[in-house]
């Protein structure tokens, strides 16, 4: 059941799961990858009525552009890290042609993912897949 803090609803990703069908595995990797925003407090993911709107009414693709102007308007940085144990590597970087550079001295890519962070308020704006970041950024 939602979560209602004043007029705030939370959504919890099992309450997502049950009223959209969706697999929980999915609704866990819309939420890492960015496609839905959310916050996780302790171990759960908590989505609002606002995001699930904005994820509906924009689609996935139309998603990329908007973060893609987000990402122009603010000073990022870019953060590539390991995405298990068996790298534990992290860099930072100033510029997407960096972070690009970065990634394709890595030996396998598919073991990193980027963090893309605001630099003013060091809020995470989205974490992306290191393939995936490429494919975006490098056109």
């Amino acid at each position: 059941m939602a979560k209602k803090i004043g007029s705030l609803t939370l959504y919890s990703v099992d309450d997502l799961h049950e009223q959209l069908g969706i697999s929980k595995m999915t609704i866990r990797a819309y939420l890492r990858e960015g496609k839905l925003k959310g916050r996780k407090l302790g171990v759960q993911w908590y989505v609002t009525e606002d995001a699930i709107r904005d994820y509906f009414n924009e689609g996935p693709s139309g998603n990329d552009e908007k973060t893609d102007k987000e990402h122009q308007a603010k000073k990022m940085k870019y953060i590539v890290q390991g995405v298990n144990d068996l790298v534990s590597e992290t860099e930072e970087c100033e510029s997407i042609s960096e972070t690009i550079e970065c990634l394709h001295s890595q030996a396998i890519i598919s073991l990193f993912q980027v963090r893309i962070v605001d630099a003013e308020n060091q809020e995470i704006m989205e974490v992306i897949k290191a393939r995936d970041f490429i494919e975006r950024y490098s056109k």
